[in-house]
């Protein structure tokens, strides 16, 4: 039951972080690395969140996790007078991926959805507003994605592909696919997607396979770069 004295969130941002990991190579969490001292890369990934926070949103976090995890589920704890916090276990019965993660933190959603990868990094100047400006493209749009302009094919294999066009002065996702085998045809790769109430329960087939991508017909909000930390230290 809601707590009277919580306000109700008016957006959710979906933060998995129950993979393991096994390619970044160390003996810490990738979203535990230092980039700064006291700046942890998943620090760097909620500074577009923590931007909803400070525009006057309520924004609710949810964040997926295991048990290999409890490190990072405390470095959250300075986040504790920023967002509304739920911590969720993954429900392995959803699928031991990045859509099962999904799919368990989409009961505890409410409102407009974002989802936030805590090893993603977006970068290059007028980044921080990016996500706020994506949700309000999804009361026109109903999806909205923050990207990255990428011709390298190995690139493209690792990431969210999509094939962005300009039409009318607006840009939008022509094709999306989650690390395509063929990558040919696309041109970026998404940071951050946003997502209406109504649609959000399609979000794990934007990273699924075998399913029609909902991002095709997304607003494209570009940014200088997105950095992948899930890499080899």
């Amino acid at each position: 039951m809601q707590s009277s004295s919580t306000p109700l969130p008016d957006v959710s941002v979906i933060l998995p972080c129950a993979g393991h990991g096994t390619r970044f190579g160390a003996p810490y969490p990738k979203e535990l690395h230092c980039l700064a001292p006291g700046v942890t890369v998943l620090d760097r990934s909620l500074e577009a969140v923590v931007e909803l926070a400070k525009s006057g949103l309520q924004v609710r976090l949810v964040v997926v996790f295991g048990t290999h995890k409890l490190s990072t589920v405390s470095h959250l704890a300075r986040y504790a007078d920023t967002f509304q916090m739920v911590f969720v276990y993954q429900d392995e019965s959803f699928g031991s991926g990045l859509d099962g993660a999904i799919r368990s933190a989409l009961p505890m959603t409410q409102g407009p959805v974002a989802l936030v990868l805590p090893d993603i990094v977006v970068t290059g100047p007028d980044t921080q507003g990016k996500l706020l400006d994506a949700l309000r493209q999804v009361e026109v749009a109903g999806w909205s994605v923050v990207a990255a302009e990428e011709r390298d094919h190995d690139t493209l294999r690792q990431m969210g592909a999509l094939a962005v066009t300009e039409t009318g002065g607006v840009l939008t996702v022509g094709a999306a696919a989650d690390k395509p085998g063929n990558p040919s045809g696309f041109n970026a790769y998404w940071g951050m997607v946003a997502v209406t109430e109504n649609e959000a329960h399609r979000l794990p087939d934007v990273v699924g396979r075998g399913t029609t991508n909902p991002l095709t017909g997304a607003v494209a909000l570009m940014v200088q770069g997105i950095v992948n930390y899930n890499t080899p230290m």
